[in-house]
């Protein structure tokens, strides 16, 4: 079944053989050669709008399908709150040609056991990575569903009542989650950013609204051909898959073009702080949000890279201050969209939890002053390399998967503008200095740019 992002971690994929070698020479040579091969892509354009994207590669006799729509909680209304993410349960929910459960039970069959959705703030995407003689089955499976899915109101309200119970799993009956996946979420201005102002699993409230005419509507409007884009990666010939994707997908027509949701940023709204009581806490916590810019901001490396060096890790910086120096936080993490790249502006948070017996006030003040440091003197060029290093090991090891390949190349393609993008990332990551983490810090991580939510479980016993 579809799994929200707000919980799923990444499914085993098939690795390609010498990955882990790779990325150890890679890692191992002078920095100048440490910028992988580029990637050969074939990119068209169907005449109905359907983008497609081949990155041919026969190291391993597999490929991957990534079928990316352009829809994501941005595009919902006030009150039509979580259906971006109800509409990937809907996705799996059967067809003009494919039975309920048929879609799983036929990808399991052909030996694919990665297959699945997920649903950011900016886009909902279908993915599945199979043996490369049954590329065929999974285009027509993703072409059937694009075409005709099936919804009826058994199958909504069915899957209405899987995404309220999913949210009470993962989001109500979790501490410090609500707060993480609902409340930080006002730290951009719904009055100025209504798209980036709300969670993406939506409301209880919202959720029973909905009516089955709103999701066949939903579908109609945003899950069209020229509303998406098809990656194929992996042991497979152009001219085959070529033919495959128009066979399949050439006849489906599109739709009209979307509305283009509205965002203004707003940045530096003021110092503003919640106290938030929660039951499932058994020690308090302090969050704190910044608003930074958009994935292609040219800022945004730097406050990546800035991330991981200050809350990445056992040896990250404020693990080593709060945790295991001044024992004032049992746990500190510090993420940048936490959901994944967004096209509008995004939260940089950092999540703390205090240790036993050490009040609030006292971590706030430790956390605040340790994100002043950062300002005020930077990091040094040691912690720079070794999060540099962090990065491009990723980078590597993602394009060692035929399906993470495909997902990196419909984020470059997504919020980049082109898949070539994939490849000059390494640049911008590589150009990032000392003085742009710095810099970043300064810019953003000041409280005028901040939300402070304190999660006071002790206000909760």
């Amino acid at each position: 079944m579809a799994i929200s992002p707000l919980a799923c971690s990444a499914f085993p994929v098939v690795r390609r053989s010498l990955a882990v070698i790779a990325v150890a020479a890679a890692l191992a040579a002078p920095l100048a050669a440490q910028k992988p091969a580029p990637i050969a892509f074939d990119s068209y354009t169907l005449p109905n709008g359907l983008k497609v994207i081949l990155a041919e590669d026969h190291t391993a006799p597999v490929v991957a399908i990534d079928v990316t729509y352009n829809v994501g909680s941005r595009n919902e209304q006030p009150g039509r709150t979580g259906f971006a993410h109800l509409f990937e349960h809907m996705m799996f929910e059967g067809s003009a040609h494919v039975k309920k459960g048929e879609h799983m039970g036929l990808l399991e069959t052909a030996g694919s056991s990665a297959f699945n959705g997920s649903t950011i703030e900016d886009r909902t995407n279908y993915y599945e990575p199979l043996p490369s003689n049954r590329l065929n089955l999974g285009l027509w499976l993703e072409a059937d569903r694009m075409r005709s899915l099936d919804i009826t109101d058994e199958k909504f309200h069915n899957q209405r009542e899987a995404v309220k119970e999913e949210r009470r799993l993962r989001v109500d009956n979790q501490p410090y989650t609500k707060v993480i996946f609902e409340e930080g979420y006002k730290a951009i201005d719904s009055a100025t950013c209504w798209p980036y102002s709300h969670s993406i699993i939506g409301s209880m409230a919202d959720l029973d609204a909905a009516k089955t005419s709103d999701v066949q509507q939903f579908f109609h409007t945003y899950y069209a051909p020229n509303n998406a884009t098809l990656v194929i990666t992996g042991d497979f010939q152009p001219a085959d898959a070529k033919k495959l994707v128009a066979q399949y997908f050439g006849d489906i027509p599109r739709a009209a073009p979307p509305p283009i949701p509205q965002c203004t940023p707003s940045f530096d709204a003021g110092a503003r702080r919640e106290r938030i009581a929660d039951a499932k806490a058994t020690l308090p916590a302090v969050m704190k949000y910044y608003t930074i810019p958009s994935y292609d901001s040219p800022d945004y490396p730097a406050l990546e890279l800035l991330a991981t060096i200050v809350g990445r890790g056992q040896s990250s910086r404020l693990n080593r201050a709060l945790a295991r120096e001044q024992k004032v936080a049992l746990q500190t993490q510090v993420f940048v969209d936490p959901f994944g790249p967004r096209r509008g502006p995004g939260p940089f948070v950092f999540l703390s939890v205090a240790n036993n017996g050490v009040s609030i006030d006292t971590l706030d003040a430790r956390l605040t002053d340790q994100i002043a440091q950062l300002a005020a003197n930077g990091v040094s060029d040691e912690e720079l390399t070794k999060a540099k290093n962090i990065w491009r090991a990723q980078a590597i090891n993602e394009r060692s998967r035929a399906m993470s390949l495909a997902q990196a190349i419909q984020r470059a393609n997504l919020f980049l503008g082109s898949p070539d993008r994939l490849d000059s990332d390494f640049d911008r990551y590589a150009a990032v200095s000392a003085a742009d983490i710095k810099r970043v810090a300064s810019t953003y991580l000041r409280p005028s740019n901040s939300y402070t939510f304190i999660d006071a479980a002790e206000a909760a016993k």
